[in-house]
């Protein structure tokens, strides 16, 4: 059996990402079984990671009638095969780094205790 190696996801890429989920309260970064991840208490709010294939991705928690939103919509987004309310983005030099830190606000405010994610300031609906 061969073993393929995962590449690691660019340092840049990881500052940029924790900068954006450490700033929610009561987050911690650590490194999981390959890349990196931000929790808040004991519940994962992102995971980035470079694939078997090469190939970097993050994952998060989103809404339920948002996850199929998400697998209909195709590359860069997935559902991820574990958890019913993970799904992810493939990141690459065109990532919407905007979009994907609204993304990463709402999977916070999904996994946190109400009264931290009530802490999280929200842009006003349009």
């Amino acid at each position: 059996m061969t073993s393929t190696t995962r590449p690691d996801v660019p340092r840049d890429w990881v500052e940029r990402l924790s900068a954006i989920v450490s700033a929610f309260p009561e987050v911690r970064e650590h490194d999981a079984w390959v890349g990196m991840a931000w929790k808040v208490r004991s519940a994962t709010v992102a995971h980035v990671f470079g694939g078997e294939d090469q190939r970097f991705r993050i994952t998060f928690r989103a809404e339920p009638d948002e996850v199929m939103a998400f697998q209909h919509m195709g590359e860069p987004y997935f559902k991820a095969s574990w958890g019913s309310n993970v799904v992810g983005l493939m990141l690459d030099d065109d990532t919407d780094w905007a979009e994907l830190a609204e993304l990463l606000t709402d999977s916070y405010c999904i996994q946190a205790p109400p009264t931290l994610a009530e802490r999280v300031p929200r842009p006003e609906p349009t």
